[in-house]
């Protein structure tokens, strides 16, 4: 690692998550104002793109190489398209799951599909193997999604 620590990192992970749980009440005001949850991801996704691209535009890298192009596996694209639908579907379930459900939902599938992902090391994770204490976690994490989720 480098001279960044864990405990460093875990504090912009935990800001990531003010964020996201942000950012889908903001874009669910953003689609009442315009009345539809696509134009709403769509503006949200038009600010990104636009600060992103700003930023891009500063870094003195090369955005695409021939030999990067040749590389990248036709998946390594769909990011944006599963970014749309996380939107998109974020904007639609906030006014009717609430902050809470909808964050800890999100989470629990982040976490299941983690757990695979990390015990197969797929798409570019280190293989870690399924463990009791991890299983055990994600199941927490489950039940929790079943108490918030309770009215």
């Amino acid at each position: 690692m480098n001279s960044l620590s864990t405990y460093t990192l875990l504090v912009f992970a935990l800001i990531v998550g003010v964020s996201l749980a942000s950012q889908a009440g903001v874009n669910s005001l953003l689609r009442v104002a315009l009345h539809t949850p696509i134009q709403a991801a769509f503006i949200s996704f038009l600010i990104g793109t636009l600060i992103l691209g700003s930023i891009s535009l500063f870094q003195s890298e090369n955005w695409f190489t021939k030999d990067s192009m040749s590389s990248i596996q036709w998946w390594a694209w769909l990011g944006g398209a599963f970014g749309a639908f996380n939107i998109a579907m974020s904007v639609f379930l906030a006014p009717k799951l609430g902050a809470l459900v909808l964050a800890i939902s999100i989470v629990c599938g982040q976490v299941i599909a983690s757990l695979v992902l990390d015990h197969n090391g797929w798409l570019g994770y280190p293989k870690i193997e399924l463990s009791i204490s991890r299983v055990c976690g994600a199941l927490l994490i489950v039940a929790g999604v079943l108490l918030v989720a309770r009215r």
